[in-house]
């Protein structure tokens, strides 16, 4: 159990190291210097690098080492696609489930997201709408569907930051969180289903505006 738990926070520390942009497509995960970095030894290293190539993020290469492969531009997009679908289905799940709490909680989200906009604080209100999409997931009461969505939230991290710093996106962006809301709270799970999705939709097409290559080369701070 140690080691599956030792295996599980170095995955967890390098592919957020990757999807942040620390490491960039093509540099090596040498195992010895990332376990003197993370005072492991090499085994747990391996391991993880063994189940990041299983995510498509690693490319093991026989003779050679291991190479970010990282996510690409049709990645993103792909996966935006992806998750209008099952978003449109979490918000009709949480019509039927949600609860008074969480109402409360998303709200609070829209208006501290509303709140950081108007200071220009992008980083809290890129915080607070993964704090809105985060209560949405866990609103459906499905655990595997909250799993896959907050996986998309993670990979999707640098894109969304990009995103929320356009103010031209960030007011409708927060009007479509409230949308959302008000379908959930009059348990509307029809409407619910379609303004998620439009919202993610809607992000899409303000994506096309930008050079995803670019932003993907960018590191987080």
């Amino acid at each position: 159990m140690a080691g599956e738990s030792l295996r599980g926070k170095v995955f967890e520390k390098l592919r957020n190291d990757i999807l942040r942009g620390r490491y960039k497509k093509g540099d090596e995960l040498v195992e010895c210097t990332i376990g003197k970095e993370m005072g492991v030894s090499r085994t747990p290293v391996r391991e993880a690098i063994r189940q990041l190539e299983l995510e498509g993020l690693v490319q093991l290469i026989p003779n050679k080492g291991a190479f970010v492969s990282g996510i690409s531009s049709k990645d993103v997009m792909d996966m935006y696609l992806i998750r209008a679908k099952l978003e449109g289905l979490c918000a009709a799940m949480a019509a039927e489930h949600v609860t008074e709490v969480q109402l409360g909680k998303m709200e609070e989200a829209i208006i501290l997201s509303d709140y950081h906009a108007e200071k220009g604080n992008f980083e809290q209100v890129c915080q607070q709408d993964g704090e809105f999409h985060k209560l949405l997931y866990e609103a459906s009461k499905s655990k595997i569907l909250a799993h896959t969505l907050l996986d998309f939230h993670q990979y999707l991290q640098r894109v969304r930051m990009a995103s929320v710093r356009q103010r031209k996106r960030t007011q409708p962006s927060t009007q479509e969180h409230r949308k959302i809301l008000e379908a959930i709270r009059k348990q509307d799970a029809e409407a619910a289903d379609k303004a998620a999705y439009q919202h993610i939709i809607n992000t899409i097409e303000n994506l096309k505006s930008f050079d995803l290559d670019e932003v993907l080369k960018e590191e987080m701070k």
